[in-house]
């Protein structure tokens, strides 16, 4: 054959080639026909499967949040299957891996915990003496418990060969508040609780690509459906990711957080066991109180997390120091049960009667709430005295918020006469955050469906002496 022919035939051979390869990538392309695939209902109430292997000797569910100062301080939070030796590494964050070279070491506190899916060892530790506004790197590691097989220890560094690490992660600790604040930006959740893998992944992960930059995440309460079961807390971190290891979290229970300890059933229903080693929060609630009760002051913004589940009186007495001494530009309250109700055959007349006094008293700016599986937003309200009735004082007044993130949905509360509606925003069968920016003459508030689309906006905007000026949705500038 001819060099001529040879061409012409291999020339041919890769143009059939080509377009059988042209024709099987156009038949996947395509693919099967889509067949309708209805579901029963938009909450599932999906099998919790667990989301990972058991929990070893690598840190896993690391959670990062305030026990101090935020400006000087985080602390972190992680789980081993039995190492009863944890350590925690930082140091400021470098353009390149140089940081090694000024690394600094910390003790882990450990403590064991009975789950439904056997025992594991919870670890935390704090992080001080930080500069304000710096990045810092971290990382957490245990005593590995199972040795390392001799030809991977070759060569490994000492600490490498004695502990199991998580990767490095970023943290900014907070700016220090002087009077002028610091512009803070965080993001709000009401109830997570159910099909958190399937359904609340979404809206966690939309939030970070709303405001990748956010200060802090708060959760008001039902995070999970049961406070003690360890998968459901697994598919929390599964959904969370990254996002919860790398921005501080603010959390207060929700009546799903009371559970049955599986290792001490007749003690009933409690704050889950759990509660105060997942999360390391301030411990200056009142005497008795684990980590449920607290209050953080960050760039400006003293937030007050409650506990609703318990009686509102008891915390009404050191509610009311908290406010009274508060050198803050802003306060932001957060409980899980809301003074008003969004949804039916809902009403808590007791939080109202012990806690909104102090609320109108002390002119807390914003309260932050869940647990009615819907959406309501009131303008700056307080109490009349002598009627009981909610009046709109834009000047004092506070704006009370219900929201809920997850995928279980309740009706709307129908109220019998128009007046009596509290709220100037509702909505039903929407999955939701919001976003709060907080500088230092304003708060402006954004909520957001699960796709990102604005669904309610508001500004509060408070002059040198303290009186505040409610902007409605109407007035509030468009994105």
């Amino acid at each position: 054959m001819s060099g001529r022919m040879l061409q012409f035939q291999l020339t041919r051979c890769f143009v059939v080639a080509l377009t059988m390869l042209a024709g099987m990538s156009e038949k996947n392309a395509v693919g099967h026909d889509p067949v309708a695939a209805p579901h029963g209902k938009a909450y599932q109430s999906m099998f919790p499967e667990p989301t990972a292997v058991l929990a070893t000797d690598v840190p896993d569910r690391i959670l990062v949040s305030w026990t101090d100062s935020p400006d000087r301080s985080f602390s972190v939070t992680w789980r081993s299957l039995k190492s009863p030796d944890a350590v925690a590494e930082f140091a400021p964050a470098t353009d390149g891996p140089e940081f090694t070279k000024n690394i600094q070491r910390v003790a882990a506190d450990t403590a064991p915990l009975a789950t439904n899916l056997g025992q594991v060892h919870m670890h935390a530790a704090t992080f001080s003496d930080l500069e304000p506004n710096t990045l810092y790197v971290y990382r957490v590691g245990n005593k590995r418990t199972v040795s390392l097989p001799s030809g991977d220890a070759k060569g490994v560094e000492q600490h490498t060969r004695d502990y199991a690490w998580s990767e490095w992660i970023h943290v900014r600790t907070a700016a220090p508040f002087e009077g002028e604040v610091t512009p803070a930006r965080f993001v709000y959740f009401g109830d997570a609780q159910n099909d958190l893998k399937s359904h609340w992944s979404r809206v966690v992960r939309e939030a970070f690509r709303d405001a990748p930059k956010m200060t802090f995440m708060l959760h008001a309460g039902d995070l999970v459906n049961r406070g003690n079961r360890d998968e459901e807390w697994g598919q929390w971190f599964h959904a969370g990711d990254f996002l919860l290891s790398s921005i501080p979290q603010l959390a207060i229970p929700g009546n799903h957080e009371y559970d049955v300890d599986p290792a001490n059933k007749s003690n009933g229903r409690s704050l889950s066991t759990r509660w105060p080693l997942r999360f390391e929060f301030a411990q200056n609630g009142p005497k008795g109180s684990s980590e449920n009760i607290f209050y953080v002051d960050v760039q400006g913004i003293r937030l007050i997390g409650l506990d609703s589940n318990i009686d509102p009186k008891s915390q009404a007495v050191w509610l009311e120091e908290v406010l009274k001494n508060n050198p803050n530009r802003w306060t932001i309250v957060t409980h899980h049960h809301p003074i008003h109700s969004t949804s039916r055959g809902r009403d808590n007349a007791g939080l109202r009667d012990a806690w909104q006094p102090l609320y109108d008293k002390y002119g807390v700016d914003l309260v932050l709430q869940g647990h009615d599986h819907s959406y309501g937003r009131t303008a700056p309200l307080e109490r009349n005295e002598t009627s009981g009735k909610q009046v709109v004082r834009e000047q004092t007044g506070t704006v009370y918020v219900v929201s809920v993130s997850g995928p279980k949905q309740y009706s709307l509360k129908d109220y019998e006469e128009a007046e009596e509606n509290p709220f100037e925003s509702r909505g039903e069968d929407l999955q939701l955050y919001q976003v709060i920016d907080v500088t230092h003459d304003r708060i402006s508030y954004q909520a957001k469906t699960a796709t990102g689309r604005l669904y309610d906006q508001f500004e509060i905007i408070k002059a040198d002496d303290g009186e505040k000026k409610f902007v409605s949705p109407e007035e509030t500038p468009a994105e």
